[in-house]
């Protein structure tokens, strides 16, 4: 789960894990094929159930309105593109990570399901993220691929620190650091997240919604 609200709208610690994951596996494709398969089942198999093992055990607690966040396109972060020669997107990454969320949206609607009065609203970071990409400009992103705050290619291949290279204007990269999104990039997720209207980013109510729903 995620530390705080702030860190909700960038990656959250299973995110990261999952991106550990990718790494690992990554380091695996001398493997055949089918016993990459075999690696992704057990991938995604682990981290669903730790998500099921933590939902449950809040909802032992007495939680009941769960807002989740899915995994972004986690293969066109900077500490993805910084892998390829060329600084594309990393495919099989993305597709690692839409299996997940696939994934994970079965098992949210499955807990709704069993368990009684629990609610949820699971936000689609990959579908925002993917519109955005799209057409960065609309929502008024000049970089789409490199760190604002990193050094040397990309922005990626260190950690933003205090003596690190700042862009000129945050508000026009979509990443401030080679894992996270910056401020505006977090601002427009959270409105789309949040939006009272037809859901598009957010299933099966928004966050707005949950915060009005009566739990039991």
């Amino acid at each position: 789960m995620a530390d705080s609200l702030a860190d909700s709208f960038g990656l959250t610690q299973d995110a990261v894990m999952f991106l550990n994951g990718l790494e690992w596996r990554s380091q695996a494709r001398n493997r055949s094929a089918a016993q990459q398969q075999s690696d992704t089942a057990a991938f995604y198999g682990s981290l669903i159930s730790n998500y099921s093992a933590a939902i449950t055990n809040l909802y032992t607690l007495g939680a009941r309105k769960f807002a989740v966040i899915n995994v972004g396109l986690a293969g066109c972060l900077p500490v993805a593109r910084v892998l390829d020669a060329a600084g594309a997107c990393s495919e099989d990454r993305n597709r690692l990570a839409a299996g997940f969320n696939d994934a994970l949206r079965s098992l949210l609607a499955d807990l709704a399901a069993t368990l009684p009065g629990l609610f949820y609203s699971l936000a689609d970071s990959l579908g925002l993220m993917v519109a955005t990409f799209a057409d960065p400009q609309a929502s008024g992103f000049t970089d789409i691929s490199d760190a604002c705050c990193g050094s040397k290619r990309l922005g990626a291949e260190a950690e933003c620190s205090p003596d690190a290279a700042l862009c000129a204007n945050r508000d026009q990269y979509y990443f401030w650091d080679r894992v996270h999104p910056t401020q505006r990039a977090a601002i427009l997720r959270a409105q789309a997240f949040f939006y009272d209207g037809e859901a598009k980013y957010t299933t099966p109510i928004n966050f707005k919604q949950l915060v009005h729903v009566t739990a039991a």
